[in-house]
């Protein structure tokens, strides 16, 4: 396995199980390495509204997706989740906060508008290096914040080129895939 990813507290059984069966295959020599997995990582939880753990015995803590999906959209779930924080933090769930992705999402939508020529900025490879490098580290909540700093800088433009907004699509596409392909499709 090139990479095992999982959450706190369910990675530590199956880490445990894992490494003893892949260390006592590789004293058989029936493995080639003595660890199973090239690279671990660990992701936070996403905790309930107010800090507290979520919990099927508490059915008032849990966050049903799907009621998210319909009143806000999958891509704004996504994009809020992507958004909380640092990847492997434990994060406190934010009703209220879907709001900010939601409104960035439109914001993307209405440079469509803009679009009027060719060429490039400075600043899009600089988002393109960033975010590149953001996501390659798991740094997804700086990642679109830097898409959104991007967002921002197009807004004030007088016109955007269509070289900027499939730049903007590309890198947008892994937080937003539904919104991104639709606008890409148009």
């Amino acid at each position: 396995v090139d990479w095992y990813n999982g959450g706190m507290e369910h990675t530590t059984l199956h880490l445990l199980y894992s490494r003893f069966w892949h260390k006592f295959l590789y004293d058989l020599k029936l493995v080639p390495t003595s660890e199973p997995y090239k690279k671990r990582t660990s992701h936070g939880h996403i905790l309930a509204e107010g800090g507290g753990k979520m919990s099927k015995s508490k059915p008032e803590t849990i966050i049903d997706p799907a009621s998210i999906t319909e009143r806000f959209g999958a891509d704004t779930l996504r994009v809020y989740e992507m958004f909380m924080g640092p990847f492997r933090q434990a994060i406190p769930w934010s009703e209220d906060s879907l709001s900010g992705p939601r409104r960035f999402i439109e914001r993307v939508w209405k440079i469509k508008e803009k679009i009027s020529g060719l060429g490039s900025s400075a600043l899009m490879h600089q988002t393109i290096k960033k975010v590149s490098e953001d996501i390659e580290t798991l740094g997804f909540n700086t990642a679109v914040s830097t898409l959104m700093i991007w967002v921002n800088a197009l807004e004030k433009q007088e016109r955007v080129s269509k070289e900027e907004f499939e730049t903007l699509l590309k890198l947008l596409a892994p937080f937003a895939p539904h919104v991104t392909e639709e606008l890409w499709q148009g």
